[in-house]
């Protein structure tokens, strides 16, 4: 007798439906659901491996295996699983990369303070490291130039509670930038700075959008020779793009990190700490972000030093 072929599916040439899988549940802390089998009834209160304790109004607990369709849920039968741990979330970063604390309020100014150069510079230090020069109290003047730092630092009148940091522009062994540091003796100023002939050149180039910061003849004024190398009419315009295109730490240069955080350790060491302390505080929370983006050498900055 020859064999009929009825085809791969013979329910489905039949009319018969196979029925569908029961939903799957996460078995989260206190959903209630009940066993099928005994139809004990109680909320989750824990998920062992391939099992789950309910709990009943009454008290009581019960461990049941986390079977497939083996419990029901409003009436409905679902299969109770493992509750999926979600990654937590990244803390939120300030935009030196530090954490950020909301909600936060700022710290009453400290009498320590820093100095930069000119506007600009202050403007780009508010823009990456405004956050914690806040919680930290720290508040950030202008100086007109490094002419004026021997008169600057005599009308401070730094001392163990009363700090001076001074960031300086073009700070490079044999320049006037250069000497002019090394003539402030006091040991509660620390005057560092980077290498850039403007803080324009600070930020990354990609960050601005340009291969690379125009080189610009000696004797020409600096920012107009690369306004003019680039097309732009006026200085104040080119600043507004500089400025905009730096969102983090990410978008400065090495030399200017390194400088700015060796400042902000100086003027918040407490008095009566050792000076040698003046690099854990600020560098803690920032160091193995910077290290990894930079590598070990940027944050040593461009300093000359506590002079």
């Amino acid at each position: 007798m020859r064999s009929r072929d009825y085809g791969p599916d013979v329910l489905a040439r039949s009319g018969r439906v196979r029925p569908a899988a029961p939903p799957s549940v996460e078995a989260v802390p206190g959903l209630v659901a009940e066993d099928a089998a005994t139809g004990f009834c109680g909320a989750v209160i824990e998920v062992e491996a391939g099992g789950v304790v309910l709990e009943d109004r009454h008290g009581r607990r019960r461990a049941f295996p986390l079977a497939a369709g083996a419990f029901l849920l409003d009436g409905r039968t679902v299969t109770l699983t493992r509750p999926v741990r979600s990654a937590p979330a990244a803390p939120a970063r300030t935009a030196s990369g530090s954490v950020a604390v909301p909600g936060q309020p700022a710290r009453v100014a400290r009498a320590s303070r820093i100095y930069v150069e000119g506007l600009h510079d202050a403007a780009l230090v508010e823009r990456v490291w405004g956050d914690d020069l806040r919680l930290e109290g720290v508040v950030v003047e202008s100086l007109d130039g490094v002419d004026d730092l021997p008169a600057l630092v005599a009308a401070f009148q730094p001392g163990p509670r009363r700090r001076l940091g001074v960031l300086v522009d073009h700070l490079v062994a044999g320049s006037k930038e250069s000497r002019i540091a090394a003539s402030v003796t006091s040991p509660y100023v620390l005057v560092t700075g980077h290498p850039y002939v403007d803080i324009w050149q600070a930020v990354k180039p990609s960050s601005v959008g340009i291969a690379a910061w125009p080189q610009v003849p000696r004797g020409q004024p600096w920012k107009d020779g690369v306004c003019r190398a680039l097309g732009v009419a006026e200085p104040a315009d080119m600043w507004r793009r500089v400025l905009g295109s730096v969102r983090s730490y990410t978008d400065v240069e090495a030399g200017l990190l390194g400088a700015v955080e060796r400042l902000i350790d100086f003027v918040t060491v407490p008095a009566g700490d050792g000076d040698d302390e003046h690099g854990a505080k600020y560098h803690a929370k920032h160091g193995a972000e910077h290290r990894a983006e930079y590598g070990e050498g940027h944050d040593r900055g461009h300093e000359r030093g506590r002079v």
